[in-house]
């Protein structure tokens, strides 16, 4: 079994061999299995997306923005609080405009600071999962920490260009996911 900073730096590097067009059509397709999937769940209200750092090729989400904004949901993203240790939840508005941050990160230029108590489904950004929904982030523990303090009901959902790895050790604070999806699937845990 690789360790997270093994997997970590595998699934780095086959990130960055992904042509732009990949990256897009990947994230298309993981779009369109998401869609699938919340076809018959018109219940879910309350999401909150993760925005893509164009650097590390990571799926482009704002194609799920789009679709949800389209069916009128209640969309929330974070950012990191000013003492680097803790995201907040932030509420977009309809067609937010964005720009990014120091490390790459789009920001919605308008937002309102809210609780996270309505949310009801999170994306989760991720490198690696494992067949039981184990991830492997990029390190920093912010999402970990921010799904502990969310309501246990909450759907925690992966995006993921790649298939589960067989096993990822977890350490205690990590938080599982309860689905990932790919261009080709969707895995439930």
């Amino acid at each position: 079994m690789k360790s997270k900073k093994e997997l970590r730096s595998a699934y780095r590097q086959l990130r960055k061999k992904l042509q732009p067009s990949e990256v897009e059509s990947k994230s298309q397709a993981i779009k369109a299995q998401f869609l699938n999937w919340l076809e018959d769940k018109g219940h879910l209200q309350h999401f909150h997306l993760f925005f893509p750092i164009d650097q590390f090729n990571e799926v482009n989400t704002f194609y799920i923005k789009d679709s949800l904004e389209e069916m009128d949901k209640t969309l929330y993203t974070s950012q990191v609080n000013r003492g680097d240790t803790e995201l907040e939840t932030l509420k977009l508005p309809k067609d937010a405009a964005f720009f990014l941050d120091e490390w790459g990160i789009p920001v919605p230029q308008e937002s309102i600071m809210v609780s996270s108590n309505k949310i009801e489904v999170v994306f989760v950004p991720l490198l690696a999962y494992d067949q039981f929904g184990n991830r492997v982030g990029f390190g920093k523990g912010f999402y970990d920490s921010y799904l502990s303090k969310l309501k246990p009901e909450v759907l925690k959902i992966g995006l993921s260009f790649y298939d589960p790895e067989e096993k990822i050790q977890p350490e205690s604070h990590d938080v599982k996911l309860d689905l990932c999806i790919t261009p080709e699937k969707v895995f439930t845990f």
